[in-house]
């Protein structure tokens, strides 16, 4: 993992209205170079463990994916997305965390997928911002769908 510069911990501690916990490096930008997905080191600066690998932090998308969220979109993704395909992704997701883990540390470890959960859908921007980052997940698919259906 690569540190973030100063430059990027400052714009991030913005986006996110607080300082980041922990490591992390910028991901996605926009076409200004700003930062949309960050990706955490699976442990915090505290020692606690990170769930989730890939944060949104772009304020727009944030916001949009918030406003589906409050609208039913945790449970209609929940409904249209294939259970096994969804199931594979989580296990993918905590696959590719865990292998940030030096084989070393004897702390304790995130566990779980997409947003620290098992099974189902615990969080739209978690899996968004996998997705934007290359992650094959199939909510982040349907989120992508989603809003590419209300910018029409």
């Amino acid at each position: 993992m690569v540190d973030s510069t100063q430059t990027e911990y400052e714009r991030v501690t913005e986006l996110l209205g607080r300082p980041p916990s922990g490591k992390f490096e910028v991901v996605v930008r926009d076409d200004s170079g700003d930062p949309i997905v960050i990706r955490n080191y699976p442990v915090l600066d505290d020692g606690k463990p990170m769930p989730t690998l890939y944060w949104l932090v772009g304020e727009k998308l944030r916001s949009r994916i918030g406003t589906l969220e409050s609208s039913g979109g945790v449970k209609n993704a929940e409904a249209e997305v294939d259970p096994d395909e969804l199931t594979q992704a989580h296990l993918r997701y905590a696959k590719e965390r865990d292998a940030e883990i030096p084989d070393t540390y004897e702390g304790h470890r995130p566990s779980a997928g997409v947003g620290g959960t098992r099974k189902g859908v615990k969080c739209l921007h978690a899996h968004y911002a996998w997705f934007l980052a290359g992650g094959d997940d199939p909510v982040g698919k349907w989120v992508h769908q989603q809003l590419e259906e209300t910018n029409e």
